[in-house]
């Protein structure tokens, strides 16, 4: 019976993405390298993932071995994906489906507070106007809020208004020296 069971861990995303309402990549960033290791494949998940969703009302797809939740807006898809580990479970007795079927369940809890961590977050940035425009004129914000929720797999913030103070900060408190390029040219035009 040891091995049997899975070793806890806190790495349990395994991506996030956002894409536009054709299935482009608008953001994304994958976490564990074993996963998808090259940029052809997380593209080519990308648009699976995305046809498979795109037309489907539920919030909750498995895919290629990853439980992904998903919620769409205007011209915007967003995506958490996190490890699913049914091909473990196929084999297991009773007691054990029982637990991993517990574990799926939080999983599914976990990746869900993310995902609507990271959609109100974006939305609170964008002052509710989550479009596709609105995103890429902000795409430098919105990069910071996803490393604000998640930092290698690993969940650092699920409350979106923790995220949003953080990302929010004003540009004149900022020393010079760590602003980012587009914090300092909108500083120079305004």
């Amino acid at each position: 019976m040891e091995g049997l069971l899975l070793e806890p861990t806190l790495y349990t995303i395994k991506g996030m993405a956002i894409l536009d309402n054709d299935g482009n990549r608008i953001l994304a960033k994958y976490y564990d390298k074993n996963v998808f290791a090259t940029a052809k494949e997380q593209k080519t998940f990308e648009k699976n993932l995305f046809n498979k969703t795109h037309r489907a009302n539920a919030e909750i797809i498995m895919l290629d071995g990853l439980t992904c939740v998903y919620r769409s807006n205007v011209d915007l898809f967003f995506y958490v994906m996190g490890s699913s580990h049914e091909n473990e479970v196929s084999d297991f007795i009773f007691y054990l489906l029982f637990f991993y079927t517990l574990m799926f369940l939080c999983l599914q809890l976990i990746l869900m507070s993310v995902l609507n961590c990271l959609y109100d977050a974006v939305s609170q940035i964008l002052r509710k106007n989550v479009e596709k425009r609105v995103v890429l004129e902000n795409l430098d914000i919105v990069m910071l809020a996803m490393d604000e929720i998640c930092d290698g797999g690993i969940i650092m913030e699920a409350d979106s208004s923790a995220v949003v103070q953080r990302v929010a900060l004003r540009t004149d408190d900022i020393p010079l020296g760590e602003q980012t390029v587009a914090q300092i040219l909108q500083f120079v035009i305004s």
